[in-house]
């Protein structure tokens, strides 16, 4: 069964930076697409990131040019960079794994996903 450990978050002020990162185990396919959501209190899930089998990104329009999505070389591990982090970043945040997305054009759809992980929050203080 995969498995998703994430790990980085924490509290930060008002334009700190922060790097989450998101490990997929017994998985043996390169071809894994790692999204990231978050979710705030009072507040539906948002999909945030998505990097693809191929490497395609997505971000989206409220984060970007603060948020990015990479991954290691063993193509297991992504990571979320966000800078100039604000209040309304604060969430928890979610990696989410899908085998069957390779270009990134949008969010996949949540159907998609075949595994999540245990969420790690992020509180940004002003």
């Amino acid at each position: 069964q995969v498995q998703l450990v994430e790990s980085g978050g924490g509290s930060v002020q008002t334009g700190g930076s922060m790097r989450l990162s998101c490990t997929v185990s017994n998985y043996r396919y390169s071809t894994v697409c790692i999204t990231w959501f978050r979710q705030a209190p009072g507040k539906e899930r948002e999909g945030v990131a998505a990097i693809g089998g191929d490497d395609s990104t997505f971000i989206i329009p409220s984060v970007r040019g603060r948020f990015s999505v990479s991954r290691d070389n063993d193509r297991y591990t992504a990571h979320l960079d966000m800078n100039n982090l604000q209040p309304e970043d604060t969430a928890m945040y979610f990696c989410a794994f899908s085998d069957r997305v390779m270009n990134i054009r949008n969010i996949p759809p949540v159907a998609l996903f075949e595994a999540w992980g245990q969420g790690t929050q992020v509180t940004v203080s002003s």
